[in-house]
């Protein structure tokens, strides 16, 4: 990913599986991502578990490791009210008290969306520097931005969705993070690089692309990441393993959907980036 040009990781978020991970598998990803990483990239850690102490050790954890930032879901299968989830937040942010904290809103999967009331709360903490945006409404972007600049600072807001990243940067986005970046960074990096350029039209031709190559990885009867796996070991010769049960490994009927991505991605990088 340095190599290709990739800015920034996010470490145990949903693509990497965090929450069928433990606090000592999820303590030694990041150990190694870090030092892959070897000053590098900027570094978030996702840190939530689903209870308070176990995420403030991996907050902490975090912030030994000298990470850029921290960021977590809200607390999933209870429904708490915001108050709670404040709480939450903020005894997860008091563990790594030096390091910045991004709230990862994702209602469609956590059950709960992140309310303007209950930004206006967490934005009283000082460490709270963005929201990172899976929601699909790209309305959302620019209301969450747009409270960051009332509390006068410098609020960034990173679109989640990967198949409206375009959107989401007309709506004020500052940039993405997404499950399927890493099978494809080359294309999401052009796709940015033109929108910033003006060339509007050519980063709605990738996303397009992009938007075909991810619903070919949902296609199969295998968990989208482990067709993205499988598709990096084809590519980049990178082999990643399987993906953490309940989640659904591949079978022999995917095989044909892992070598139709990997066409897809190549095609698409030498359409738009004239690489083979």
């Amino acid at each position: 990913l340095v190599d290709k040009g990739v800015k920034g990781i996010y470490v145990g978020g949903s693509s990497g599986e965090c929450i069928y991970q433990s606090v000592s598998e999820r303590k030694l990803t990041l150990e190694h991502a870090v030092k892959a990483a070897d000053g590098k990239l900027t570094i978030i850690a996702h840190v939530a578990c689903n209870n308070t102490r176990d995420s403030m050790e991996l907050a902490a954890h975090a912030e030994s490791l000298g990470v850029d930032a921290i960021a977590a879901i809200p607390p999933i299968y209870f429904k708490l009210p915001e108050h709670a989830i404040a709480e939450y937040w903020n005894d997860i942010s008091s563990a790594a008290p030096n390091t910045d904290f991004i709230i990862y809103n994702i209602p469609q999967l956590a059950g709960v969306p992140l309310t303007l009331p209950l930004l206006r709360e967490m934005l009283k903490n000082p460490r709270v520097i963005g929201v990172k945006n899976s929601s699909m409404p790209t309305m959302d972007i620019q209301q969450f931005k747009y409270e960051g600049a009332l509390n006068k600072r410098d609020f960034v807001v990173l679109n989640g969705p990967d198949e409206q990243l375009i959107s989401g940067l007309v709506m004020g986005a500052d940039g993405g993070i997404g499950g399927t970046y890493s099978v494809m960074p080359e294309l999401y990096i052009k796709l940015f690089e033109c929108f910033n350029k003006g060339e509007s039209e050519t980063a709605r031709r990738i996303q397009y692309t992009v938007n075909n190559i991810i619903y070919k990885l949902f296609s199969g009867k295998a968990n989208m990441y482990a067709v993205i796996k499988a598709v990096l070991k084809k590519r980049e010769n990178l082999d990643l393993g399987g993906v953490r049960f309940p989640l659904t490994n591949i079978c022999a009927d995917d095989i044909h959907i892992v070598d139709e991505a990997a066409g897809m991605i190549d095609a698409a990088i030498e359409k738009f980036i004239g690489q083979k």
